[in-house]
């Protein structure tokens, strides 16, 4: 993806007050420039919190959830492991040492692959896994930049807060026809275009800003490729919808405060909801089957979030009790991150209905 989209036809260019003229540049590509200077620059998860930064019975879970997606796929003796997006390392630290302590048997199975462009996340990263990587040097974690590039073979994937960071593209349908959002100067301006369409093949409402998240949908193609022809299962935890009617989701935080998106450009966090019903639906027409999404409530619960966290307040402080009890609640709670997160799973087609999703329909 280009870095900066030429200037439309029949949409000059605008000169700033404070500097030369500035050509219009289309939504995703500005998303991107912004996002990749930011985690170039920035202290690592300066503006928020994640899951695994929580509670470690988060990343506890989700390695249960991997050792027993491996075993449905008869144990390979050779398995990759990998994560996108692995800010710290956290997460991928916690469920190794799930991994290490009650599956051993995976743990030497298993390589580490980590998906990640900043040089001070890998850096972060490496760090947090030193220890295990000592005691098993075969999980030696391998950087790559993109999803592609994962080495042949059977995968288990991991995701948390991966997709919401992908650019989007921003349509309105107006009175002179669709129209597609491009920044300019700090503001949007709108460039006339074809009209959008979505996997799910859904009827595009006039009345709401259409969001299409390219990236995403290439990478439910690419994994329900690779699903379709070898063993697989991906865990995408994330804050997003599976409703038609979406709306303009594109938020930013600087300072660990909301800010207004199009200002200061790789000084916040720019993120937008996931379209968990255009993403299942890319994957599904690619081959793969798609579990969920429930809310991340449902779905911790169903993995034992509550009953592990009161193993480790038995044997705590009463502080400590209280802050895993604290990170439990935050995690699943309504009110909380459990219903604004999802959790969806593609796996491949051989393989049984991985831990966590119900039978009946999705919430």
């Amino acid at each position: 993806m280009p870095a900066h989209s030429p200037a439309p036809d029949g949409l000059p260019p605008q000169r700033s007050a404070s500097g030369p003229e500035q050509q219009p540049e289309r939504l995703d590509a500005f998303m991107a420039r912004a996002n990749a200077q930011y985690y170039a620059t920035h202290p690592l998860l300066t503006d928020f919190i994640t899951a695994p930064e929580i509670s470690q019975v988060f990343g506890e879970l989700l390695g249960a959830w991997a050792a027993t997606v491996w075993l449905s796929m008869g144990q390979p003796k050779r398995v990759i492991l990998a994560e996108a997006g692995p800010g710290r390392g956290t997460l991928m630290a916690d469920m190794l040492r799930l991994i290490t302590a009650r599956v051993p048997a995976f743990a030497q199975a298993l390589e580490v692959h980590l998906v990640e462009t900043s040089p001070l996340m890998q850096q972060a990263q490496a760090k947090a896994l030193a220890p295990f990587v000592a005691r098993f040097p075969g999980i030696a974690p391998v950087w790559h930049t993109t999803l592609d590039s994962l080495p042949d073979g059977p995968l288990i994937l991991v995701a948390n807060e991966f997709l919401d960071a992908l650019p989007i593209r921003q349509f309105l349908h107006t009175a002179e026809g669709w129209q597609e959002h491009y920044v300019q100067n700090g503001a949007f301006c709108c460039v006339p275009c074809p009209a959008p369409s979505l996997p799910d093949g859904r009827t595009l409402d006039p009345e709401y800003v259409v969001e299409v998240c390219e990236p995403a949908l290439e990478v439910a193609r690419l994994l329900g490729n690779r699903f379709a022809r070898s063993p697989g299962a991906a865990l995408f935890l994330d804050y997003g919808h599976t409703s038609s009617r979406t709306g303009d989701s594109l938020q930013a935080l600087r300072h660990a405060r909301p800010a207004k998106p199009l200002e200061a450009a790789g000084e916040a966090d720019l993120t937008a909801h996931v379209d968990f019903t255009a993403f299942a639906a890319a994957a599904q027409q690619a081959g793969a089957t798609v579990r969920g999404a429930v809310t991340q409530g449902t779905f911790l619960r169903a993995l034992g979030l509550m009953e592990r966290t009161e193993q480790l307040a038995a044997h705590a402080s009463p502080q400590d009790a209280a802050d895993l009890r604290s990170g439990a609640h935050r995690l699943a709670a309504p009110e909380k991150m459990g219903h604004l997160f999802r959790v969806m799973a593609l796996t491949s087609p051989s393989l049984p209905m991985p831990p966590g999703f119900m039978k009946g329909p999705a919430e």
